[in-house]
């Protein structure tokens, strides 16, 4: 009996990867334009590295993080205060049935691949790879 894989095993699809990253590029642009007035978001440099969708298209989560990761947590805030200004923007840029509610959360990737970068720099690893690379010599 063939077992039924979920959405969430699959991934998203091809739609959703599309619509995702024009949601990008609708809020990367609004930023730019500093079409904003909250005041948590004046003057700041607000990256957009990734924004994921809902199947049905209807939410959003946007991963966002200001310029030198800055006041994050008052940054997000006025990035989900302005998020009905935002939905209306995508909605005006795009031909969807429905404008995405936008969630704005941080992104941490930045930090993660900071996490992996020291330790592929460690002593431990380092060391580790030498004695690899000794073992692969050692059976030639």
């Amino acid at each position: 009996m063939a077992r039924k894989t979920s959405n969430h095993e699959r991934g998203p699809s091809q739609r959703q990867l599309r619509v995702a990253e024009e949601i990008r590029h609708v809020l990367a642009n609004v930023l730019m334009r500093g079409e904003l007035r909250d005041p948590a978001l004046s003057g700041v440099s607000v990256t957009i590295s990734e924004v994921r969708i809902s199947p049905d298209l209807k939410n959003a989560t946007v991963f966002s993080l200001p310029l030198a990761g800055a006041n994050v947590g008052e940054v997000l805030k006025g990035l989900n205060r302005s998020a009905p200004f935002l939905r209306s923007q995508v909605g005006h840029a795009m031909a969807l049935r429905y404008a995405p509610t936008l969630t704005f959360v941080e992104d941490k990737s930045f930090d993660q691949a900071h996490h992996i970068d020291e330790l592929l720099k460690s002593e431990r690893v380092a060391r580790d790879l030498k004695a690899a690379r000794e073992a692969d010599d050692g059976e030639e």
